[in-house]
């Protein structure tokens, strides 16, 4: 493999990249806003707020020019892709940003790499596909795990190993995870142990909520915002091009050439890879119309905590938890003493600012610790998940007469897999084989129920009235007794 120097900033045009930003737009909504727009500053997370100085880029694209690949989406699978693209084919590619580098998912996430990719359970994988794919979903699970901590090995992105406590916000939620902790030790010789509720308080993490627990292996907590410039830094030592600034506005294939128009100039590509996330618009490429499900998410960060009031609330670990709602709680404490906690939102861009969001997040934090009355909150924000219809993601060649790929619909839990999902990006751009017979390769992401509901010009109004509907039966499902 080839030695980098991720200090390395050739080619830099400071001018460029010092240019004014247009400031961050709050109500961006990937369901109706037709680009995530162009050259926008970061939203203010506490990852950006404490990475430090972002990475020298190689500015907007400025005229037209020519590439043998092409990345839409500077965020972790975007940049993933083309470090391994560059590492193990040779292949410098070209990416293609919006905004700023890792500006949407990458770093408005709650920063916890999960062994997991998609929304669903090893027992739903079992009921769904049967179970000789489901070891392989597993077994793919457990090498993008080796993936990333590989691909984050030398990035400085304050690391929080140990594994992924998933407790049970209910006491009925205990024989549900008894069940699922017994399947992952039998069937997948994957030891996940269980504990009660006493326990889990005591000895592991305060939360007065936790009727027990289960305790998986694998899982690292890690800094969003300093893992995503890592990537940055390691992408451009490699020869990889990052333009940002640089929406694709429109996109024309002829004689299997791709033209990508940009405000700067079109950019021609023989390949295009499609890493855009959660902020996928509408109009990138018609093959992605109406696959995505967009949702959002709120994160909180506190001020640091106290030595004492660490000790108050029993937080013994530093290991990645969330809860077993379906509108989940992920959270943990950093290495800074700060509490991290997040759920889902609001449903559409437009409300998503509402103060009142912000508030219940406030109000469930105080459920699970009522020792933090009153505690200042340092960092409030949201953002958008990438969730397909069918709660799996898709790394897929949707055409096969065209070299148009794309890695998408993790469904929150992309940190960990969207390292692996870019290697597997990078396979298929590269022409190299990969194991088929998984449907998350094998399959498109799924128009959601009725093909002509979809097409409809009217249809994503319905499917956010769906979604608000929805939303209101999970949270009478996940608060009764």
């Amino acid at each position: 493999m080839e030695t980098v120097d991720l200090n390395n900033q050739a080619g830099v045009d400071t001018e460029q990249r010092t240019a004014p930003l247009k400031s961050y737009d709050p109500t961006y909504d990937p369901l109706t806003s037709e680009t995530p727009g162009q050259g926008r500053d970061y939203a203010p997370t506490y990852w950006i707020g404490t990475a430090g100085e972002p990475p020298a880029d190689d500015g907007p694209v400025q005229g037209d020019m020519d590439a043998d690949v092409v990345i839409v989406g500077a965020g972790f699978t975007g940049l993933t892709a083309a470090i391994f693209l560059a590492e193990k084919y040779g292949i410098k590619a070209t990416v293609l940003e919006a905004n700023r580098t890792s500006w949407g998912c990458s770093t408005r996430n709650g920063g916890q790499a999960q062994c997991a990719t998609g929304r669903l359970k090893r027992s739903q994988w079992i009921d769904r596909y049967g179970l000789d794919i489901a070891h392989k979903l597993h077994q793919e699970c457990l090498d993008g795990m080796a993936t990333f901590k590989d691909l984050i090995k030398d990035i400085d992105c304050d690391p929080q190993p140990g594994g992924h406590l998933y407790i049970a916000h209910r006491d009925r939620q205990m024989p549900v995870l008894e069940k699922e902790a017994k399947l992952l030790r039998e069937t997948f010789n994957y030891d996940a142990q269980m504990m009660g509720a006493e326990e889990v308080k005591r000895d592991w993490f305060g939360d007065q909520e936790a009727a027990g627990a289960m305790h998986e292996p694998e899982g690292i907590g890690i800094h969003a915002g300093k893992l995503a410039f890592g990537y940055h830094r390691k992408a451009r030592a490699l020869g990889v091009k990052i333009h940002p600034a640089s929406p694709v506005q429109s996109w024309e294939t002829r004689s299997g050439v791709h033209y990508l128009t940009t405000p700067g100039g079109v950019v021609k590509a023989r390949s295009v890879g499609m890493a855009t996330g959660g902020y996928t618009s509408q109009g990138l490429h018609s093959q992605l119309k109406n696959r995505l499900l967009p949702v959002l998410s709120n994160s909180i960060v506190t001020r640091p905590l106290t030595d004492e009031e660490v000790a108050a609330c029993n937080m013994h670990t530093r290991q990645v938890i969330t809860d077993t709602r379906i509108l989940r709680h992920y959270y943990r404490l950093l290495p800074d003493n700060r509490l991290q906690i997040g759920s889902r939102s609001a449903i559409t861009g437009r409300d998503a600012p509402q103060e009142k969001y912000k508030n219940m997040l406030i109000r469930d934090m105080y459920r699970k610790f009522p020792l933090l009355q009153g505690i200042k909150i340092d960092y409030s924000w949201w953002g958008w998940v990438d969730v397909s219809h069918d709660m799996m993601p898709r790394i897929f060649q949707p055409d096969p007469r065209e070299t148009v790929y794309y890695a998408l619909g993790y469904g929150g839990n992309g940190v960990m897999y969207s390292a692996q999902a870019g290697k597997r990006l990078a396979q298929l751009i590269a022409g190299e084989k990969i194991d088929m017979s998984m449907p998350i390769f094998n399959s498109k992401l799924p128009f959601p129920n009725v093909k002509e509901m979809v097409e409809s010009q009217v249809f994503a109004p319905f499917r956010r009235l769906g979604q608000s509907v929805l939303y209101r039966w999970y949270s009478h499902k996940d608060e009764r007794p």
